[in-house]
């Protein structure tokens, strides 16, 4: 068990899953507060407030700096990372949600068939976050971290 030691001891890999379960957490209960009913694809899916997505890496980031400074090569793979993450959860993704929503609408008219059957299945629409969930998962990330390093 030496493995589960060693994983359980790295303070900057706890940080990150941490934050992305409690993200995922937070967002199974908002979603079930707002729509008054369990969806379980909520504990795993991406889109919804927080941004687990920038949950994570920032729980990821902050605890890098924290552990190792931030002139540290950790550090710096982690901001980039982090960066390039929370761009694109607002950016690309977002606009991937919003064409998914348009198609789904689309496909849902009588009319509309493809290759002479019909479409079965829904796009997922929530992919992508708006800057509010983005800076919402950022900051529980960056609390989490510090929490968990006063723990360590």
């Amino acid at each position: 068990m030496r493995i589960w030691e060693e994983i359980t001891g790295n303070q900057v890999l706890v940080s990150a899953v941490v934050g992305w379960l409690v993200a995922q957490a937070l967002k199974t209960l908002i979603d079930l507060g707002l729509n008054h009913s369990f969806r379980a694809e909520r504990l795993v899916g991406s889109g919804g407030m927080p941004s687990s997505h920038s949950s994570t890496v920032c729980a990821l980031t902050v605890s890098a700096a924290l552990c190792y400074g931030v002139g540290s090569f950790e550090f710096a793979v982690s901001f980039v990372l982090a960066s390039i993450v929370m761009y694109d959860a607002i950016g690309v993704r977002q606009e991937t949600g919003k064409q998914a929503k348009l198609l789904n609408l689309i496909v849902e008219q009588d009319w509309f068939k493809l290759n002479g059957r019909e479409v079965q299945e829904k796009l997922k629409e929530f992919v992508g976050h708006t800057p509010l969930q983005v800076l919402a998962g950022a900051l529980l990330g960056i609390l989490i971290a510090v929490l968990l390093n006063l723990l360590y």
